[in-house]
């Protein structure tokens, strides 16, 4: 992911939360979850190759928002966490992801800015006739019908436009969830939600004013086709819905109050994903004892699942047991050491003992992070703080400008780097790092001060 494709979409979202998740009275944020990360992308990965794109070229963002949405545009697409608590089996995301990987595949972004411009060329038009109409003294019921003319022409074209590349990327959809083996029908699914939500609304949708086919449209349209593949009747196993069940059961924990959580995954549920629930649930609740006793269970139960020990760890280290987490974090990495986030919360942890040997150990572990995912602005802070644990003012420098950059802050970025280049050995590798964010920022900090 490039620095300035996050900084453009954190600008956007307004506020990140990292690496934890968000309580639910942070109304749209973006989240970052190993778990639920790694869901998607094995999900995701085999229907980008289907469609020409690679893999490593999308950045998938895991947006807090209890609607079953997503979107996309250029390589980026978002998920949001009311998709995946909505969906009944995994096939029914899978089937949504399709679609938006039929945007991305078919550059609708672009063409949409296209249509954009095109569309606001007759509401243009209309507004110079109208007022020329009114500037000769024609009635001024005849000029501001010429006005409203062109923009009903406008937004007609626009919408037409619209709901044809929605229809498009249905149809690419089935063809990808064909290459790569999976049904279909988990995308008619999904559009009978959204015909139930309609319903549910009580408000008759106009055809013609939407951006989107109606939902029965397109479910009749994906079942048309989609229904003549030889994986129409395949179904998700049990153990993908389990996994999935299981994914849910902590999206509801960490998107919902306590109270809520805990009446829709009440103490006569002794399920696995209710456990999981609930262990959040009391954790966010402040009550580390019962929270202890749920996620206990399922490490005992499931000792190689590396996201439970993480949670663990993450409910030991948010209840001022810094040393304790330690160990859990650690066991997590070492079950799932491709995952950065996992190390950046044994980094943090190992800094927050201010223990010189843990601190040394941090160092290292947040290196082997941030070589995994460099635009960590979070993992680059806490670097930074472990090398001021140290004394090492120059490299906490270079990596605060590191987390700064990453973060989109230019200006800071740039003092930072200029801190850092000052202190370092020129010719060395650090030194050369800081005169990369000094360039880099220089630039826009001056834009800055210009405007």
């Amino acid at each position: 992911m490039t620095a300035l494709l996050r900084r453009s979409l954190l600008a956007a979202l307004a506020v990140v939360m990292f690496p934890l998740w968000a309580g639910p009275s942070a109304a749209q944020v973006l989240l970052r979850d190993a778990e639920i990360e790694s869901w998607i992308e094995r999900m995701s990965f085999p229907i980008f190759e289907a469609a020409g794109v690679r893999p490593e070229s999308v950045d998938i963002y895991l947006i807090g928002d209890p609607t079953p949405n997503a979107a996309a545009g250029g390589l980026n697409m978002l998920i949001h966490t009311g998709l995946i608590t909505i969906a009944d089996t995994p096939n029914q995301v899978e089937g949504v992801i399709a679609h938006e990987t039929g945007h991305i595949a078919g550059g609708h972004s672009i063409r949409t800015a296209e249509a954009i411009a095109a569309a606001s060329r007759p509401a243009m038009l209309s507004l110079v006739l109208g007022a020329a109409l009114l500037a000769v003294g024609a009635p001024p019921e005849l000029g501001i019908s010429a006005i409203g003319a062109g923009q009903q022409l406008g937004q007609s074209s626009f919408l037409s436009f619209s709901r044809g590349q929605e229809s498009a990327a249905d149809q690419a959809a089935i063809s990808y969830l064909e290459a790569v083996g999976s049904s279909s029908k988990g995308l008619v699914e999904f559009f009978g939600k959204l015909q139930n939500r309609q319903l549910i609304s009580g408000r008759q949708p106009i055809p013609y004013l939407q951006t989107h086919p109606l939902a029965l449209q397109r479910s009749n349209v994906v079942q048309s086709r989609g229904s003549t593949s030889e994986y129409w009747d395949d179904e998700d196993s049990p153990e993908e819905i389990f996994e999935m069940n299981m994914i849910q059961a902590k999206i509801v924990g960490f998107m919902n109050e306590p109270f809520v959580t805990q009446r829709l995954y009440p103490l006569t549920d002794q399920s696995d994903p209710a456990r999981y629930a609930r262990a959040v649930a009391y954790y966010r609740g402040s009550d580390l004892e019962a929270a202890s006793r749920e996620i206990d269970y399922l490490i005992g139960k499931y000792p190689d699942n590396p996201y439970f020990h993480e949670l663990k760890g993450q409910m030991l280290f948010e209840h001022g047991r810094a040393l304790e987490a330690i160990a859990p974090h650690r066991t997590s990495t070492e079950l799932a050491p491709q995952f950065a986030l996992l190390k950046i919360n044994l980094g943090r942890a190992l800094v927050s003992t201010e223990d010189e040997d843990h601190v040394n150990e941090a160092i290292v572990i947040l290196n082997e992070a941030l070589r995994i995912e460099r635009d960590n602005a979070f993992g680059w802070t806490e670097l930074a703080r472990a090398h001021g644990l140290k004394g090492d003012d120059d490299l906490a420098a270079l990596a605060q400008a590191e987390a700064y950059y990453h973060y989109g802050a230019s200006r800071e970025a740039l003092r930072f780097a200029m801190r850092a280049r000052d202190s370092l050995r020129p010719g060395t590798p650090e030194h050369q790092q800081a005169l990369d964010i000094i360039v880099a920022t220089a630039d826009q900090v001056q834009q800055q001060r210009r405007r």
